[in-house]
């Protein structure tokens, strides 16, 4: 177990209230959202409007053309959605408005948790620097 989790857990949680389950965001995030890629995953994103007090609403997805089988295809979803979990305290608080995300998994083999885990810091890493250049050049 790593130090930062025993620091407080309550800042390693996914609530029901942070999962992207609305269709029509998820057909903006395809149609109209801006993406960073870190072989083996892709984060999709826009700027959206939440109801609720939410900055961040995440939606993890696992084609079905590359993983046939649903228990692999669940694990791999299961992976990115820990991914996430653990790592989001690095945008949580850096960033201004609210986004819709969205992490694809490109690869063709199974994961491991590893390789999901860097591709995921990376990615929300390079999220953090355009939203800070986005911002300046506003």
């Amino acid at each position: 177990m790593t130090e930062h989790l025993t620091e407080n857990p309550k800042n390693f949680v996914f609530p029901k209230e942070e999962k992207l389950k609305s269709k029509k965001l998820f057909e903006q995030l395809f149609t109209e959202g801006k993406s960073i890629t870190t072989f083996p995953v892709k984060l999709l994103y826009t700027n959206a409007d939440f109801d609720d007090d939410v900055h961040i609403k995440v939606g993890v997805v696992a084609p079905k053309k590359k993983f046939r089988n649903a228990i692999k295809r669940n694990r791999v979803k299961r992976l990115l959605r820990e991914g996430y979990r653990l790592n989001k305290h690095l945008v949580f608080n850096n960033i201004e408005g609210n986004f819709a995300f969205l992490f694809l998994y490109l690869g063709g083999k199974m994961p491991n948790y590893q390789e999901v885990d860097r591709a995921i810091k990376q990615l929300l890493e390079t999220f953090l620097k355009k939203q800070s250049h986005e911002k300046i050049d506003q």
